[in-house]
């Protein structure tokens, strides 16, 4: 049964990576030549929340940062400030995950929104006191309200194809037992 869980465990991560690495894929094809007047959802992010807070162990903090740190390096953003703050945002969440068990959606996603917000802040604020070039305020913006407004669907779409739902009470005793 402990050889079972330990399969899981690692193709659950092994999966979390895949679904990045997709994520990454996608946002690098060629499939417009002209620059986007919008800003798309931070999947990777959006992705690592929902993780975090449903089965913190498939989503561990060193996966979160390398992932992020790859999309900083092959997007060209400053490299390491996201996945710093990625990082930051989704252990804080991972840390209110027992409270958030065993209320309904609406507080994670509140919850959620608030980190994403903040995070988006903390970033343009890094950046503003290093005189890095930065995006402008409505990209930015647009970003984080299309991250918000997906994180139900990424929610969904995990729960429904992959089976990844949030632990109950006497799960994580169970979990630290085998681990």
């Amino acid at each position: 049964m402990a050889e079972l869980t330990q399969v899981r465990l690692w193709s659950m991560r092994a999966l979390f990576v895949v679904l990045c690495l997709i994520v990454i894929f996608w946002r690098l094809l060629p499939l417009d030549t002209l620059p986007r007047g919008w800003a798309g959802p931070d999947l990777i992010l959006a992705l690592s929340c929902a993780w975090v807070l449903r089965r913190p162990e498939f989503a561990p903090a060193l996966l979160i940062a390398a992932m992020v740190l790859l999309a900083d390096l092959l997007f060209q953003r400053p490299p390491g400030l996201w996945a710093a703050l990625a990082l930051m945002g989704t252990e804080a969440l991972k840390a209110r995950a027992p409270g958030l068990r065993d209320q309904g959606f609406g507080p994670e996603w509140l919850t959620v929104s608030i980190v994403l917000v903040i995070l988006t802040l903390a970033e343009r604020l890094t950046l503003a006191v290093l005189l890095v070039d930065q995006a402008p305020l409505g990209l930015s913006l647009m970003q984080v309200i299309a991250t918000i407004a997906i994180y139900p669907l990424v929610v969904m779409t995990s729960f429904v194809l992959l089976g990844l739902r949030k632990i109950k009470p006497g799960e994580s005793v169970r979990m630290r037992q085998h681990a």
